[in-house]
């Protein structure tokens, strides 16, 4: 199975790289071919023959396969809504194939195409403008602003089949040239109308928020490609115990603060523990290293020298932090914090939201044992596995290490107890809203009140957090990943440390050494559970970390 999987991974990124617009019928229908091809292949292999890491990789390629074919549902069904604001789309995709097939085009038939397409852009545009908002077939906003995205990718596409041939072909040339700058500028500025126009977002709006939920069904199917056996109902209740819990904990760190009841107050202070401009790398290098050594004392996982010599650190520019107000990690952890540019408001929330007992939970979790450890490892250990990223094994372990540190005693001061219940609160909250908001039942908006009110976040780094979450950054369980992955990992090391079957240190080498999978198979691996071809998960995980303070 892994020389099998290491082709597959070879074909499909030969394939993506020449059929690469994603919203081409042609792109998407032989990628398609290419999957149904192999998911033949598969059904003809002899599953019972394989040992079990073999029927683990089979099942990993399996729903690979099957979490494309549902991604490009969705995306079919996506498409269907935004198509009729974007009647021009067709003759840029013939435009594209001929480009991809290498076929040379006739100068005079192409310039009349792109002044087709640049009146079909106008003709588009004046009829929107004529249908008053109160129109029943007038678009809806959240429709508008995904044609408008999509607009961009027309266009960006558009420009790489010119530039193909500009200049190289001098037929094409003095045919093309100047109806293409045309079809450009009415693309570009179509692109606006719609965004501006009829989503009503400004060129210079860097605070709305808007996203397309995708529905309970579209959700469904991805618990089911995660192999996580909930509904989004049960997942929501779920967090709203662990954030039940989380507070009473905030309560009581509150009261050895002198704070009493008001874990709010508690959490302003903390924030106000800010450093100054300049020190936050030297901090950010010394809770890193407190990091590798609290892991090493405890004797909870193998860390290779080579790993903790070799990541590195950047500082992030003030048009990231808008998306991403907190530092991230991997090999490189990019540190944010404010710039001479920002404005004294937006500085004071950049520092106060990266205090150091803040910090200090979640250094560890980018870097070691977390983010950067798990990279280090999968380059190392079956590399042949990344094909199947996934976000529960990848931010669920990182968050499972914030739980074993508090475990272990960690957070030992009351400041610190807080900032590690600020990150699990804000986990609690990212299921609740991002879920919610799929399900039509909470809008940006609510979504940002819920991390300020319930979490307490500065108002600037919720929006930035719910932003990110919306903007099609990240796939819609992503979110959710860090508390439900972490809540696997958690009740699989009951099922097989606090049993007495693996010790700390050997379950969590496993973890990294058998490479990013869903925990659902990684626990079929561990505990040699009886597979199947058509394996689906009933691991109902939630009920070995129940009640809340088990974890």
């Amino acid at each position: 199975m892994r020389d099998l999987i290491e082709r597959y991974t070879a074909d499909s990124s030969n394939l993506s790289a020449k059929y690469d617009d994603p919203l081409s019928p042609t792109c998407i229908e032989r990628i398609a071919r290419f999957d149904d091809q192999w998911s033949k292949r598969l059904a003809e292999m002899n599953f019972e023959g394989m040992d079990q890491e073999g029927k683990v990789d089979y099942l990993l390629l399996r729903n690979h396969l099957l979490r494309d074919d549902h991604a490009r549902t969705l995306a079919t069904e996506q498409w269907k809504a935004v198509a009729p604001l974007l009647p021009f789309a067709p003759p840029i995709f013939t435009l594209e194939d001929a480009e991809r097939n290498i076929e040379r085009p006739d100068g005079e038939k192409t310039a009349a195409i792109l002044a087709a397409i640049t009146t079909i852009i106008d003709a588009q545009r004046k009829e929107l403008e004529a249908k008053p908002s109160s129109d029943p077939k007038h678009p809806a906003r959240i429709t508008a602003w995904r044609a408008a995205v999509d607009a961009v990718i027309l266009r960006k596409q558009l420009k790489s089949w010119f530039t193909f041939y500009n200049g190289y072909d001098p037929n094409f040339t003095w045919w093309a040239a100047e109806p293409y700058k045309k079809t450009d500028e009415a693309l570009r500025l179509y692109e606006a109308f719609l965004r501006e126009k009829i989503a009503g977002i400004a060129s210079d709006d860097k605070t709305t928020i808007i996203g397309t939920p995708i529905g309970r069904e579209a959700l469904m199917a991805d618990l089911a490609d995660e192999m996580i056996p909930y509904a989004p109902e049960e997942l929501i209740a779920m967090a709203r115990i662990q954030l039940d819990w989380c507070k009473q904990q905030m309560i009581k760190a509150s009261r050895d603060m002198g704070y009493g009841d008001d874990w709010h107050k508690a959490l302003e202070a903390v924030k106000n523990t800010y450093v100054k401009p300049g020190d936050q790398p030297q901090l950010i290098h010394d809770l890193a290293v407190q990091g590798d050594e609290f892991a090493e004392k405890n004797n909870l996982v193998t860390i290779p020298e080579l790993a903790k010599e070799t990541w590195r650190m950047d500082m992030m520019t003030p048009e990231r932090q808008l998306v991403n107000p907190f530092f991230t990690g991997g090999d490189t952890i990019s540190v944010s914090y404010p710039t001479d540019t920002m404005t004294f408001e937006q500085r004071m929330m950049s520092m106060r939201g990266n205090n150091p007992a803040f910090s200090h939970a979640t250094v560890f979790h980018e870097l070691i044992p977390g983010h950067w450890l798990q990279e280090y490892m999968n380059a190392r250990y079956r590399p042949y596995r990344q094909l199947f990223y996934d976000g529960f094994w990848i931010e669920g372990n990182a968050f499972y290490w914030e739980m074993v540190f508090w475990d272990h005693g960690f957070d030992a001061t009351p400041e610190q107890r807080i900032g590690a219940l600020f990150w699990r609160m804000h986990r609690c909250a990212r299921i609740i809203f991002s879920l919610s908001f799929h399900l039509g039942k909470m809008t940006p908006e609510q979504a940002i009140d819920l991390l300020v009110n319930e979490v307490g976040h500065e108002r600037d780094n919720a929006a930035a957090e719910v932003r990110r979450s919306f903007n099609g950054s990240y796939d819609p369980l992503y979110q959710c990943a860090y508390m439900l992955g972490a809540l696997q990992f958690r009740a699989l090391h009951h099922e097989l440390v606090d049993s007495g079957k693996m010790t700390d240190r050997q379950y969590h080498d496993a973890i990294l050494e058998e490479g990013t999978m869903p925990v659902t198979m990684l626990r079929a691996l561990l505990t040699n559970e009886k597979l199947t071809p058509g394996f689906k998960s009933d691991w109902r995980f939630l009920e070995e970390v129940q009640p809340p303070h088990a974890y």
